[in-house]
């Protein structure tokens, strides 16, 4: 994302003087989860990784041009005018243990070289979806279930886009039984929090099926959040 002199001298001045307060980690913390955000393009990655990190989030977005045009598929997205080209990262404190590391992925077909990178380590994925356009997603799921990585379905309610009842969604995205299926509004704080919280539940969940539970996921949901 380009940034006017103003903007830049103003977050040299801020680095030189240290992070800020609220960018530091509570002195309470024990764990720290990698998470992502995954989807096709314009599904709302960065605006769900903007609306729920604690921190000035780290975007990679670039203005679109004339070059894209025939090569990003801008149906349902007319209006969208800028997008990530790299990553976004952000960050959110669950509770004073636990922290989530948040990694968006670049939407394009073009930029998902850059996937396995940003995938490498993750405990759990959010697979951001859009109802017009449910087949972007098919492949960021794929990508998932090839690299091991569990996942949870977040709806994102764009105004226009059409609703179906969850059965009808798990058989057009052919997911199991086991993988949670909810509706968000990646604009909200508390409602992109909530997807998160799911994912750690399910996380929970399988780790206490198959095994011993990591020390990320035993931290994860405190006891007023736990189902």
């Amino acid at each position: 994302m380009a940034y006017n002199d103003s903007d830049s001298a103003g977050r040299h001045a801020a680095y030189a003087g240290g992070p800020r307060e609220e960018d530091l980690l509570p002195s309470s913390a024990e764990q720290s989860v990698k998470v992502v955000v995954v989807g096709g393009f314009g599904v709302g990655k960065t605006t769900m990784v903007g609306s729920v990190s604690e921190i000035r989030p780290l975007t990679t977005e670039e203005t679109m041009t004339q070059a894209g045009a025939g090569v990003d598929d801008l149906a349902g997205v007319e209006r969208k005018t800028e997008t990530t080209v790299a990553m976004d990262f952000g960050r959110i404190t669950l509770d004073e243990r636990l922290v989530l590391y948040l990694f968006g992925t670049p939407g394009q077909q073009r930029f998902w070289f850059l996937w396995n990178g940003v995938i490498e380590g993750a405990l759990g994925a959010v697979v951001l979806v859009d109802t017009r356009r449910l087949e972007d997603s098919f492949q960021a799921m794929d990508r998932l279930e090839e690299s091991g990585v569990p996942f949870v379905v977040a709806v994102n309610t764009f105004p226009d886009a059409p609703l179906h009842p969850v059965p009808e969604l798990r058989a057009a995205l052919d997911l199991s039984a086991g993988v949670p299926v909810v509706t968000c509004d990646a604009r909200g704080f508390d409602s992109s929090r909530e997807v998160l919280l799911t994912l750690l539940r399910h996380l929970y969940a399988r780790a206490t099926e198959g095994g011993p539970p990591s020390p990320a996921v035993t931290a994860s949901p405190s006891p007023s959040e736990a189902p």
